[in-house]
Formats: C-alpha cells, structure tokens, sequence
C-alpha cells in the first residue's frame, strides 16, 4: 500500500509547535507534501530537517517567512526536480517532485489570488505555466500524483457559502473551468472524489481563521490529490484529519494499491 498525505501547514514552526510531528510519526506515511513552508533552511531545526526519519527535499521561497514547500519520503527518490523553469515562481518555491522509477509525485501550491488584484493576476499566470506542464506529465508513460494546495474549489459541493463566492477568488467562473480542464481534458482524475463523489461538509479542508468558521464548518475544499488514470483506479481509502488542528488546513491521506518497492523493480 502506498500513503500519500498532503498539508499546507502555514508555517512549518507553526504547525511542529501544534503537534504535527507526533501525529506523523503514527501515520506510516510513503510520501508527505507540504505547502507554506514559511522558513528559510536555516530557520529548520534538525527533526524538520529530516521528520520522522524521512528524506527531507525542500524548494524555500526566496522572500523570507514565504511560501516554500517540501517532500518527505520513506524512499529516497531517484531523482528530485525543484524547479519550473519559471523566474516568477520558482523564486516562490511552488513546485517539487519526486521520482521513483515509473511513479512521480509532485507537491504544488498554487498562488492565492485573495489579497489583491495583482495576486489574482499572478495565479492567473501560474495556472497558464502549470496547466501546460501538468497535460503534459499525464500524456507521459508515467505515473504521476500531483499533491497540494489548489487554492481552488471546484464544485459547489467544495464550500459551504459558495453562493455568497461566486465572485471571490478561489470560487471565480474562470479558476473553475480551469480545474474542470484538467479532469475532463487532460485526463487527471480528482481521487477524493473519485472515492467520495457526493462528500460535502467533511470533505473541507481550509476554514479561514476570522469569525467561527472552524467551529461552524464554514469550510472550503482546497486541497486536492490528482492523478493519472491508472494509479488513480487503484485508490482505496480517502481521509482528512480534523481531530487536531496542525494549521488553517487539515491532511488529506489517500492510500493507493501500489508500493515503492514494486515501482523500483519495473
């Protein structure tokens, strides 16, 4: 069985000083995403330089406390690529993968577009660089699980007000279509909805921190694991975690029938 658990932790120190390390340790996680790291490399003490015991790769933002994200794996990879090619975005640390053998998987956080118009023209140009490069890893011969934080819901089953955020970002008309694109164009499959086609109110997986959101599950579905089609079928178990708070958002652990190990050997 292979684990995959995917978290935006809104600062890395944040989310250790809430207990996240203890709750991954008895996860028997294959590969862990994370987003947001908000830490240089010399921010990191030594357990999230290498958490749990896992190959620790990281792709830091260049602005101090900014984005950033990481792979942790129990496998070393044969290879890690960290980069898109982009000077924008690169300089924002949005994109890391990992390869074993036939298997790739990829950590991602989108831009946010909600502070200001001009962040909302910056995802916009992400979304135009990564749509391109991600049609392109699912017309290739491998396997890829592309893991992250979208910063998009899909569907009006993806948040509890959507109504009311017809025209906020992360809900626009545009970032949508964009989303169905991929599903229906390019062929990548949304395995939590795969699993869970119907899932509302516990499929959330970002409460913002005003008011009581967190409390009244006033929540967003942003956080997705999308895959090509082969691995995707061989998904068996979808969860988010909502017993602790690490961050803003909750794990999500999909297990999928494949293992490292039978990868290595193809």
């Amino acid at each position: 069985m292979l684990r995959i658990i995917t978290l935006n932790l809104n600062g890395i120190r944040s989310a250790w000083r809430r207990g996240l390390l203890p709750w991954l340790d008895r996860q028997d996680a294959d590969v862990v995403c994370v987003q947001e790291l908000r830490a240089d490399a010399a921010d990191l003490d030594e357990q999230m330089r290498s958490p749990a015991g896992l190959h620790a790769y990281y792709r830091h933002a260049a602005r101090k406390g900014y984005s950033g994200v990481g792979l942790w794996c129990r496998t070393k990879p044969d290879r890690v690529v960290d980069h898109l090619g982009s000077t924008e975005f690169d300089a924002e640390g949005r994109y890391l993968r990992a390869d074993f053998a036939r298997l790739s998987v990829v950590c991602l956080y989108q831009p946010s577009g909600s502070s200001s118009a001009e962040r909302q023209q910056a995802k916009y140009r992400f979304m135009a660089l990564i749509g391109p490069h991600l049609k392109g890893l699912a017309g290739s011969d491998r396997e890829i699980i592309v893991c992250g934080d979208w910063n998009i819901a899909h569907q009006e089953i993806d948040l509890r007000n959507w109504r009311g955020n017809r025209g906020n970002s992360g809900f626009l008309p545009e970032e949508r279509a964009w989303v169905s694109g991929l599903l229906n164009e390019d062929g990548w499959c949304d395995v939590y909805r795969r699993l869970h086609p119907q899932a509302t109110g516990e499929a959330y997986t970002w409460w913002s921190n005003r008011g009581q959101a967190w409390a009244k599950n006033v929540g967003w579905r942003l956080d997705y694991q999308l895959a090509t089609a082969n691995i995707a079928a061989t998904a068996r178990r979808a969860a988010i975690y909502r017993e602790e708070r690490f961050s803003d958002h909750a794990p999500l652990t999909i297990d999928y029938e494949y293992t490292l190990a039978t990868a290595d050997k193809d």
